[in-house]
């Protein structure tokens, strides 16, 4: 994979005054997409599931914001039966269901402008065959909102970045140093794409994700910023992902944010094990929440757990309406509620520079 140059004269977000809001600033609407590759979820009973878990997220988000389902269009019909009224749709090609990592980063300037930023997409380090549809899917998304768009010079997933809006990035070595992603590229080189295209000064490196995590460690299974210089992180009290996460843990008690403070880390308990449809163990997280407008949107898996994860989160925000709902069947297709959801900031749309197209 070849990798264009940086220039000083490109066009790039941060040059024209844009950079990546955090999650919980105010949204115009959220993003999904409808589940439609069999293979993640190992058999149609398992995608019937799932879809049925995709239309219970919608419906609660749609309590407090927008949402738009983007759909294939022999699926639109079931999606809307599922779904209910209030929610938008919106026909495309798909591969799969994870528009958390398919659609545009959304950024914005002073003037509360919005533009987006198109990633190059490869399936998880090709690991499903087939994802023209999926990598093409932010383009149509800023195509159809007649949206400014930038071409991010990386492959990047949406899940494996997080931001705080004052200049910090938070992901992880396994992920964006995988040579399934961008081998041509150091990690300066990395870093310095990071900062042109989203807007941040800092990036702190957090080691590994969650044992047996196809998508080679997305940072949104183990961490996130809960406001300024506050992380919510992942951590078992025993088991497999114990000695990552207590690494994961030092290096955040170690690491300073963009403005140089040191970071509050609040922990969050491990559910229980359990095995995937296809053997592997399933990935659960109560860092794979959602922010919606005034509330979060966080998963329970029928486990002792959950209760104690709600009370976390609601001390954490206690200005939010907490709604937690049963996510083993998202999980079950390698993701969670973060990871099939994907905010669009309030604000103005940033026309497109002419000629664009």
């Amino acid at each position: 994979m070849s990798f264009k140059r940086l220039d000083a004269d490109d066009a790039c977000p941060v040059r024209d005054g844009f950079a990546m809001p955090p999650e919980w600033s105010v949204h115009a609407r959220t993003w999904m997409a409808w589940p439609c590759r069999l293979e993640p979820w190992g058999s149609h009973e398992g995608l019937l599931r799932a879809r049925v878990a995709f239309a219970r997220v919608a419906r609660a988000i749609s309590g407090f914001e927008k949402i738009t389902m983007a759909v294939r269009p022999q699926d639109r019909e079931e999606a809307q039966l599922a779904c209910g009224k209030g929610i938008d749709f919106f026909e495309a090609p798909l591969d799969d269901s994870w528009a958390r990592d398919i659609g545009p980063l959304f950024v914005v300037n002073e003037a509360d402008e919005v533009a987006g930023v198109h990633w190059r997409f490869n399936a998880w380090g090709n690991k499903y065959l087939g994802f023209d549809g999926d990598a093409a899917f932010g383009a149509r998304v800023l195509e159809a909102l007649d949206m400014r768009m930038y071409e991010g010079p990386m492959v990047l997933e949406g899940g494996s970045v997080c931001v705080d809006g004052q200049g910090t990035l938070l992901t992880t070595e396994q992920c964006l140093l995988n040579p399934n992603r961008n081998p041509g590229l150091t990690q300066q080189q990395i870093e310095e794409r990071l900062a042109l295209y989203l807007g941040v000064r800092k990036v702190v490196w957090l080691g590994e994700g969650l044992a047996d995590d196809e998508t080679d460690g997305h940072v949104d299974n183990i961490a996130c910023f809960a406001g300024a210089n506050r992380i919510l992180l992942h951590m078992p009290r025993s088991g497999e992902n114990l000695r990552a996460m207590q690494d994961n843990r030092a290096r955040l008690d170690a690491a300073r944010d963009g403005i140089g403070r040191p970071f509050e880390v609040i922990e969050f308990p491990e559910p229980a094990p359990q095995e995937r449809h296809d053997g592997r163990r399933l990935e659960m997280s109560y860092i794979n929440f959602y922010y919606t407008n005034y509330g979060i949107v966080m998963p329970s898996f029928d486990d002792p757990a959950d209760a104690d994860a709600a009370m976390i989160m609601s001390k954490v925000f206690p200005d939010r309406r907490i709604v937690q709902l049963a996510a083993d069947d998202i999980v079950q297709g390698g993701g969670g509620i973060h990871c099939i959801t994907q905010q669009q900031p309030a604000g103005r749309i940033a026309s497109p520079p002419r000629g664009w197209r």
